[in-house]
């Protein structure tokens, strides 16, 4: 056993080993146990971050000459010696009958029941209560618009975006962040002419400062899970970051001008 515990290849097979457990159940279950709230792990991300584990243990290995050579005994001798034939066949069957099954497994066809349906943009309330105090939202508009902001609160709204938004909405605004895929539904995406180009900035003010809590019983269940923003931003925050989001989609939010023609 010691012998094998100082062999670089069973070395690197037990470090990426456990950096698999880690990643896959360790990170999704021990905030738990000291009271954090934890959240899935996409497979997705689980397969990057094995991946670059792996890369960090191939180049461990590779650094040094000797232990290079002696990391890539075992491989040859499985591939090529007489007496390791029984191993070789085994490889041979089993490799391509893993790739098969995981191949299968990700088309064949499933019996679940169908996706429930959702409102994409609820109703709005014209009234909402904001960190306590009352905040009428028909006819506001965006404060950070005014001349002399904009370009401060952009960079705000950035800073933001990236340090809370960002890991669900995707880099691009497209719902394709790391952990996206680790909520049914997934996080809507916010380019495109159907999203927030259809809102008035203090709608979406309203849908980020209340999340997924806050949605109205009409039209439920929403099942979404946004966080109520307002427990963790504040007023100005969660108007740069609208402005941010605007800006980066490409579109421009739509009036009460607008609004009041319909």
């Amino acid at each position: 056993m010691k012998r094998y515990l100082s062999h670089p290849f069973w070395q690197a097979a037990i470090v990426l080993a456990l950096a698999y457990v880690v990643i896959r159940w360790g990170v999704a279950y021990l905030p738990g146990l000291i009271g954090i709230q934890s959240a899935p792990v996409p497979a997705s991300v689980v397969l990057q971050y094995t991946l670059i584990a792996l890369v960090g243990v191939l180049v461990w290995v590779s650094d040094n000459e000797a232990r290079w050579k002696e990391f890539k005994e075992p491989i040859h001798a499985v591939l090529v010696q007489p007496e390791k034939k029984l191993a070789r066949m085994g490889l041979l069957v089993l490799i391509p009958a893993a790739v098969g099954f995981v191949t299968f497994n990700n088309v064949r066809p499933t019996i679940a029941a169908p996706a429930s349906l959702r409102s994409i943009h609820p109703a709005p309330p014209t009234q909402i209560t904001f960190q306590g105090a009352p905040m009428i939202l028909e006819g506001l508009e965006n404060p950070m618009r005014e001349p002399g902001h904009e370009e401060a609160a952009f960079e705000r709204g950035k800073e933001v975006y990236y340090q809370n938004c960002m890991p669900c909405h995707g880099d691009y605004l497209n719902a394709g962040g790391h952990y996206a895929h680790g909520f049914n539904p997934t996080p809507l995406a916010l380019r495109g002419n159907g999203t927030i180009a259809q809102l008035t900035e203090s709608f979406v003010f309203w849908r980020i400062a209340k999340g997924g809590p806050g949605l109205p019983r009409e039209g439920g269940p929403w099942n979404s899970a946004m966080p109520a923003w307002e427990n963790f931003l504040s007023a100005d925050d969660i108007w740069a970051v609208t402005l941010f989001l605007y800006d980066q989609a490409g579109i421009s939010p739509r009036t009460w001008e607008e609004e009041g023609v319909e």
